[in-house]
């Protein structure tokens, strides 16, 4: 497996994990308590759209040819510590 391939298949593997995280805090965001419930909704949804942000990126990973998926790999990486950053942020606010 080369390169691209292993590093694309560590991105998914992250995406699949912070995909069943932010699923949590729905659950826990669904069972909050009226006042906060719609501040935790409207952060799921800005995770919702950082995610769907790294994943437009991954898919251009993807079809990117072996010479410049290096050129993407600074704005993958970019966009998944944000993403990162922001769930485990959402994380510690709905505990």
């Amino acid at each position: 497996m080369g390169m691209k391939e292993t590093y694309q298949k560590k991105l998914q593997a992250q995406l699949d994990e912070w995909n069943t995280e932010i699923e949590k805090l729905k659950a826990k965001a669904d069972k909050a308590e009226a006042d906060i419930k719609l501040e935790y909704y409207e952060e799921i949804e800005d995770l919702r759209v950082q995610q769907d942000v790294a994943r437009e990126k991954l898919a251009a990973l993807k079809n990117a040819s072996d010479d410049a998926w290096e050129d993407l790999k600074a704005g993958m990486d970019d966009a998944w510590h944000t993403l990162g950053d922001a769930v485990q942020k959402a994380a510690t606010r709905f505990t």
